[in-house]
């Protein structure tokens, strides 16, 4: 039996240096290969200080799921690039972004770049090095505002790799209807990953998020992306932070793991 415990290591990020990534395994049996979720924003995953409102809390999700004997996961947490964050989280494919009032004066859209660090770097050297599932059904992907984008972006860019995408809060207001709706006329085949899509309500940018991901799932509908492969949840009172995030990631673990 292996003890669970967590590492942090360092990978090169293209023309940035090394960029941290936090690996969760929780306790297993030996030789046993457990589902996995990669994430975004891995510093505010597990370290309570790292923003006002407390940390994901992921590790408590996991052992609670454990515990309760629905399942296990590793949890795989990359590190934001700080000022660069929201453009290494936004794609420049989808068409031309909107809200620039929303970022950094250097901001320029990148998120290719991230989608292909995780996929080309991350990915193989976790499967490579910690005992993980690499079947799709058994890997996730998942983030909030603009990592809510990013994941929603590399779930739908790599469905054969990713059975499941945990979108919070997505940044979709980033793109026009009409980008959106020529993006995903091209990209909408049978086997789509499972996608948990919550947003809150509860303050300005929280509820501009919210329109916009209307607006997404109409257009994913009309897309005809498999109906039974969308979950919108929605908790009107929640603002946009962690905290919000922290209450709903269980019930994403939850999901991913119970439909496995």
């Amino acid at each position: 039996m292996a003890d669970a415990k967590l590492h942090t290591i360092k990978l090169p990020y293209p023309d940035k240096g090394d960029r941290t990534v936090w690996i969760y395994v929780p306790s297993h049996s030996d030789g046993e290969k457990l589902p996995v979720v990669y994430m975004t924003d891995g510093q505010n995953l597990f370290d309570d200080n790292s923003t006002p409102h407390g940390s994901w809390e992921v590790v408590k999700a996991v052992e609670n799921e454990q515990k309760s004997g629905v399942g296990n996961a590793v949890i795989v947490g990359i590190d934001n690039g700080n000022v660069w964050r929201d453009s290494e989280l936004t794609p420049k494919s989808i068409g031309e972004v909107q809200h620039l009032e929303l970022f950094c004066e250097d901001f320029k859209p990148e998120g290719e770049i991230f989608d292909n660090f995780l996929m080309n770097t991350v990915i193989p050297y976790v499967e490579n090095n910690f005992p993980v599932c690499t079947d799709r059904q058994n890997v996730a992907v998942c983030g909030s505002s603009s990592g809510g984008l990013m994941s929603f972006f590399s779930a739908v860019e790599h469905h054969e790799k990713f059975g499941y995408a945990g979108v919070f809060s997505p940044a979709f207001l980033c793109y026009t209807r009409e980008d959106w709706a020529k993006y995903l006329s091209t990209k909408i085949v049978e086997n789509m990953p499972y996608l948990y899509i919550y947003t809150g309500n509860g303050d300005e940018l929280e509820e501009m998020i919210f329109e916009s991901t209307e607006m997404l799932y109409e257009l994913l509908e009309e897309s005809f992306y498999p109906y039974d492969r969308m979950n919108e949840v929605i908790l009107f009172e929640n603002a946009h932070n962690e905290k919000s995030w922290r209450e709903i990631f269980p019930d994403f673990l939850h999901t991913f793991l119970s439909r496995l």
